[in-house]
């Protein structure tokens, strides 16, 4: 298998896990197999927040799974769609952190689900009607605050 490490310096297996995948400006790569090991500067570290492109971050590289201490939602996302698994790094070396990965000791990173976006017909995907969603929203937050005025008003 091989791992991405994300590091901000270049000491291969002594090289401390960087805590956040985006800006980090090396990824050690180990093949667990055969326990080599290879540094790679990263291309996508000046991405602007939220712009992630964490293929491009291994410059043509592949590679089966990452161990970092922190990722973004959007990044972590791109990573399991590609097939790559996020583990949860601990502090401290690649070495150390290769060792639990090894022993099936880190835990993995898990996507948080999708944002729900009331939608409704003519919300702009040409199903009809142009009643945009936000307008939705509005209206369910203030007949929610009239139930409460009434509520109020029937109490008095």
């Amino acid at each position: 298998m091989r791992i991405a490490f994300p590091s901000q310096e270049d000491r291969g297996f002594d090289s401390p896990v960087y805590g956040h995948f985006g800006s980090a400006p090396f990824f050690i790569i180990v093949e667990s197999d055969s326990g080599s090991c290879e540094t790679i500067v990263n291309p996508d570290r000046d991405h602007l927040h939220g712009h992630c492109q964490p293929l491009k971050a291994f410059a043509g590289t592949s590679v089966d799974a990452v161990v970092v201490g922190g990722i973004g939602s959007g990044a972590l996302r791109k990573l399991n769609d590609a097939g790559v698994q996020a583990y949860r790094a601990v502090e401290g070396t690649v070495a150390e952190n290769l060792a639990l990965i090894r022993a099936e000791r880190l835990p993995t990173f898990t996507p948080a689900p999708p944002l729900l976006v009331p939608t409704l017909p003519g919300d702009g995907s040409g199903s009809g009607g142009g009643f945009p969603p936000i307008l939705a929203i509005l209206g369910l937050v203030l007949l929610g605050g009239f139930g409460t005025l009434f509520a109020f008003l029937r109490g008095r």
